[in-house]
């Protein structure tokens, strides 16, 4: 490939309240309204792009979303000193147009996920969630995902940056918890649930 095909590609940083994790963000699109999470070498066997970056061995997770993949790092390692090679593998890999998961795996799991059978509560809590939370939690690199709502509790799983984030409960409890009780006072609280 050329140097200039491969420039048509930019990768850069941005920091995430999280000090474990850094996303990196591209011009180009790597899954469209959506996201996925691995933990490890074996739950990325269905990407290519995470199989790969978990081949550094200071990759401890791989979040992709949109536009951008929120990499967490092992404690020891030091930003300064991985950025460069990551940032230019994921430009490189996405320069060389490879597939960033295979597409069957992906339509059986998004299938197998059985939405739509909501009560009118979860639809609402699902509505808010969407327009006023998840794009600000997008920006800093990760992802609020809802579980359930039950005797009114809502469970949410944290994805990306914010899994392990020092000031996700905080984030959980004064921002999401009181967005929610403003807007359904049957609302009595928020809990984080592990994935």
């Amino acid at each position: 490939m050329t140097t200039a095909a491969r420039s048509a590609i930019v990768v850069y940083t941005e920091s995430t309240p999280n000090p474990e994790t850094l996303k990196f963000v591209s011009n180009k699109m790597l899954l469209h309204n959506d996201h996925l999470e691995f933990a490890d070498e074996e739950a990325a066997r269905n990407s290519d792009l995470a199989s790969e970056l978990f081949a550094f061995p200071f990759v401890r997770g791989v979040f992709i979303a949109d536009n951008f993949v929120t990499i967490t790092k092992s404690e020891e390692a030091d930003w300064y000193e991985i950025i460069p090679p990551l940032r230019d593998f994921i430009r490189g890999f996405l320069s060389d147009n490879k597939p960033i998961i295979d597409m069957e795996w992906y339509r059986k799991l998004r299938l197998d996920s059985g939405e739509g059978d909501d009560s009118d509560d979860e639809t609402r809590i699902k509505e808010i969630l969407d327009k006023y939370i998840k794009p600000a939690v997008q920006m800093d690199g990760g992802a609020i995902v809802f579980e359930s709502y039950e005797n009114g509790i809502v469970k949410l799983q944290l994805k990306g940056a914010c899994s392990g984030c020092p000031s996700s409960m905080i984030t959980l409890k004064a921002g999401i918890e009181g967005l929610l009780k403003r807007m359904m006072p049957q609302i009595e609280g928020v809990e984080a649930i592990e994935a």
